[in-house]
């Protein structure tokens, strides 16, 4: 039935919100505050090394023009949402413990996520990663996602945080996503969650992944056997690379083998509705020196720290953009002082093409409801919603306002349905 599976992954482009970021974090470390505490560890990273906008564009290679703008969005995103997605780690953040100190923090972090719920503390999008489904651990990752969901359920009332998921490493074979929604479903049945309510992401991570011992791609087989739970399939850059016996000097998000796993990745899941997801820079724009007790930092000190914080930011952001222009629109962040730099890179990229973009999408807007005035077939809806969906990511992180996405012809209540076909319905009343 080929011809069925492949009807099936003709999805039109998902005009709902997709995380610009996933911000990664040891189980043991988790709390209900924890996205809270991340923001002020941002906002103090920019006080202190960057507390202008020309002085952070000096130091990221931002746009002079769009500096003190993209610097105040920036800054207001750190207020108010500062963590849009937050996993909590169970794998490679964790570690490998004593069997009753895992159970101990999955049923803690559980507790923590519950209370998260209640102080409306928690991120949009937050999930765990298991360790993986392989032979030595798949009985340990499975415990964990029980023992978890268990603990978090019976706190809730049976309620989950929204947008909540399951994340998969290290899959070299679809039995493991076969076997983890065969968990899953035994899981709903148990806690008497409507069928399909857990929902899975999948790390593409290891040379298997991208191709199998056949010469094939099996990823769109790994989206099958997750049989409609897939949301996501985000790449680790270190294991893959590492993988590939590339030397640690060289592990790096823009090395050419992660170009080629990334487009691998989009060519095989076009279609899908599963959103893709870039990994992680490890340069941590961090200080090198700490003033002693009682004492201060020597002059020499505090500029080596400030050329620190600097080169990691401007790798960071460099990375982001590299991954943007690949139409990678989400990526990980392991460190509150990478927050700006993420920011800032995703918001300099909507706000240098929005005057195009709005210029296109009202032009194509126009010739759309006038081809259905007339009775003419538009069959080009999926590059309308593609052309919308830039308005609506710049609008759900807060890079571009209302009034800017505005400029597109389109009024607020269009823009609020969200999708193309119903703006051009509503235009045809």
């Amino acid at each position: 039935m080929p011809g069925v599976l492949v009807t099936a992954r003709k999805k039109a482009t998902s005009p709902a919100r997709q995380a610009v970021h996933t911000v990664y974090g040891g189980a043991h470390l988790f709390r209900a505050d924890s996205a809270r505490k991340l923001g002020d560890l941002a906002l103090r990273s920019l006080d202190e090394y960057a507390p202008d906008a020309k002085t952070f564009a000096a130091a990221v290679g931002l746009a002079p023009e769009l500096a003190p703008t993209v610097y105040d969005r920036v800054r207001e995103k750190l207020r108010r949402e500062p963590v849009e997605d937050f996993r909590i780690d169970f794998e490679d953040g964790y570690g490998n413990r004593p069997d009753a100190e895992e159970d101990a923090t999955a049923r803690s972090a559980a507790g923590e996520v519950a209370a998260g719920m209640v102080s409306g503390a928690l991120p949009p999008f937050i999930g765990i990663r298991i360790k993986p489904l392989s032979q030595d651990l798949s009985k340990r990752a499975l415990r964990t996602l029980e023992l978890f969901l268990g603990a978090l359920l019976e706190r809730t009332h049976g309620r989950l945080p929204a947008n909540f998921a399951v994340t998969l490493p290290k899959i070299v074979v679809t039995e493991q996503v076969a076997a983890l929604v065969t968990a899953f479903e035994a899981l709903e049945r148990r806690h008497k969650l409507t069928r399909g309510t857990l929902r899975l992401e999948l790390m593409v991570e290891t040379p298997q992944s991208i191709v199998d011992a056949a010469g094939r791609c099996p990823l769109g087989d790994f989206v099958d056997a997750a049989r409609g739970r897939c949301v996501a399939a985000h790449f680790g850059v270190y294991d893959y690379t590492a993988a590939l016996n590339i030397t640690a000097a060289e592990q790096r998000m823009q090395h050419p083998a992660c170009d080629h796993a990334r487009q691998v990745m989009q060519v095989a899941l076009a279609g899908t509705g599963v959103w893709l997801s870039d990994g992680a820079t490890t340069l941590m724009p961090v200080p090198r020196h700490r003033a002693p007790a009682g004492g201060s930092l020597t002059a020499g000190q505090i500029a080596e720290n400030r050329e620190s914080v600097f080169r990691g930011w401007r790798l960071h952001y460099d990375d982001v953009r590299h991954s943007l222009a690949a139409a990678y629109y989400q990526g990980w962040d392991l460190h509150p002082a990478q927050l700006p730099t993420r920011y800032a890179a995703v918001y300099g990229f909507f706000l240098e093409g929005l005057e195009a973009a709005s210029l296109r999408l009202r032009r194509f807007v126009e010739q759309a409801a006038q081809a259905t005035l007339v009775g003419d077939v538009f069959d080009d809806a999926a590059t309308g919603q593609g052309l919308l969906n830039f308005f609506l990511r710049g609008l759900n992180c807060g890079a571009i306002t209302e009034a800017e996405a505005q400029a597109t012809g389109l009024s607020l209540a269009e823009l609020r349905t969200r999708s193309f076909l119903k703006i051009l319905e509503g235009r045809r009343r």
